[in-house]
C-alpha cells in the first residue's frame, strides 16, 4: 500500500492566525501559507493543516489531536497562557488527560501519567 498520513487538516476561519498559534503551541513553525486559504504547521512530531471555511464550527469536532506531555500541568498552564481554554479533566487508572480548545474552539487533549492513587489503608 502506498498511502500514508501526510498531515491532519482543521477547518477554521483564519488559517494563518490559527497556524501561528499551533506552531507556538507545538514548538514548530508555519512551513507553508497558500494565500490565507491554507497554512501548514510542522512541529512536535506532527504536521497540521489549517483550511479556511466560510461557516463557523457549531458542533463538537469529529476528529481531535491528542498530545502527550511528561509534565502535563506545566504544558496545560503554558497552552492556556497562549490562548487555549480548558474544557474538562479526565482520569482512568494509569492515565490522565485534559481537554482544551484552541483559540477557534477546536478541541484537543493533553495526556500524561495519572496522579498517584492514594495508598489503601
Amino acid at each position: 500500500m502506498s498511502l500514508r498520513i501526510k498531515h491532519v487538516t482543521v477547518d477554521c476561519a483564519d488559517p494563518p492566525k490559527l497556524a501561528a498559534w499551533w506552531a507556538q503551541a507545538l514548538g514548530g513553525s508555519v512551513t507553508a501559507d497558500f494565500g490565507g486559504f491554507y497554512a501548514l504547521v510542522e512541529g512536535g512530531g506532527l504536521a497540521m493543516g489549517f483550511q479556511k471555511v466560510p461557516e463557523a464550527r457549531t458542533d463538537k469536532n469529529s476528529v481531535h489531536v491528542d498530545l502527550a506531555a511528561s509534565d502535563r500541568a506545566v504544558e496545560i498552564e503554558r497552552l492556556i497562557r497562549l490562548g487555549a481554554t480548558e474544557v474538562a479533566e479526565h482520569t482512568v487508572p494509569g492515565l490522565a488527560w485534559t481537554v482544551l480548545r484552541d483559540p477557534e474552539g477546536n478541541e484537543f487533549c493533553v495526556s500524561g501519567p495519572a496522579p498517584d492513587e492514594p495508598a489503601a489503608g
